[in-house]
């Protein structure tokens, strides 16, 4: 790979990053439910994506220090969104598995902004619209990197 510092490079790592935090910023908007924080979000969707985790195994998934996890699960278990369950394994742990009710709303929340999504591409041309799907994977290979 070259050097991605300099020159035509750099200025698309530039770009790329700012077009992704603009998107991310504007599919925040589009929740379904107003009263959950983007972290809590993020949690839900962590749980939707790799079932159910100890609260330390989902703080290690999003970044954040245990103790703010701890707080993250007990404010989505007060919302009937996750419920905590004995660990299968290990007595002192507890396992965050998502309820239906989380399910539901996530679903609600990916067809919204799906929905947002397809009223921004209807605005692109074909040949635009053929890169950003081929960009896609790529897209979706850095996001877990």
């Amino acid at each position: 790979m070259s050097d991605l510092t300099h020159g035509d490079d750099a200025a698309a790592v530039n770009s790329l990053r700012s077009a992704v935090m603009r998107l991310s910023r504007r599919l925040k908007h589009q929740r379904v439910d107003e009263s959950l924080s983007p972290t809590e979000m993020s949690v839900l969707g962590t749980l939707s994506l790799c079932g159910s985790a100890t609260p330390g195994e989902l703080a290690r998934k999003e970044h954040v220090q245990p103790p703010s996890m701890t707080r993250i699960v007990a404010l989505l278990e007060a919302k009937g969104l996750v419920r905590l369950e004995p660990h299968p394994e290990d007595r002192r742990q507890k396992v965050v598995t998502k309820t239906e009710q989380a399910e539901t709303m996530l679903a609600e929340s990916r067809t919204k902004r799906n929905a947002f999504l397809a009223t921004l591409v209807e605005g692109l041309d074909e040949d635009e619209w053929a890169t950003l799907r081929a960009a896609a994977p790529v897209l979706e290979k850095l996001a877990h990197l």
